[in-house]
């Protein structure tokens, strides 16, 4: 009865300075909804002092395409109150490398010279069909 005692306490103190076994996420997503339900994915999730953003997409891979798509993530960012400069890493997918690369200053004037680590990658097709151009951003808030 004394070792069923004493592991029952054991138990109690284990359960009561464990860790939080699930993390807060915090949602956001387009029109104030928390997540896409069709295909399974939220615009941006905050866990933490990191916000992890989905893929902001554009069919044109023109000044005018890249510009909105950064707009797009502006927008994004700015609902947590933060802007490129809280930018860390950049993942860009397109259908069209030397596109990208000719309109690269497009993209950069949004980084102010303060540009986070990247990745650039040409696939032969993304998720929306008739999609070129695909940036996801992951960004630090100050604690």
């Amino acid at each position: 009865m004394r070792n069923i005692l004493m592991f029952g306490f054991f138990l109690a103190f284990c359960n009561l300075f464990s860790q939080e076994n699930k993390i807060q996420k915090e949602k956001w997503h387009w029109n104030n909804k928390t997540q896409d339900s069709i295909a399974g994915y939220a615009q941006a999730v905050k866990v933490d002092n990191v916000i992890y953003i989905s893929g902001v997409v554009t069919n044109n891979i023109t000044p005018e395409g890249i510009i909105s798509v950064y707009n797009n993530l502006q927008k994004v960012l700015s609902n947590y109150g933060a802007t490129f400069d809280n930018v860390v890493k950049e993942n860009l997918y397109t259908t069209d490398i030397e596109a990208m690369k000719k309109h690269n200053d497009v993209r950069k004037k949004f980084y102010s010279n303060d540009f986070p680590a990247a990745s650039w990658v040409q696939v032969q097709k993304l998720y929306m069909q008739d999609s070129k151009l695909e940036v996801e951003l992951v960004a630090h808030l100050p604690k």
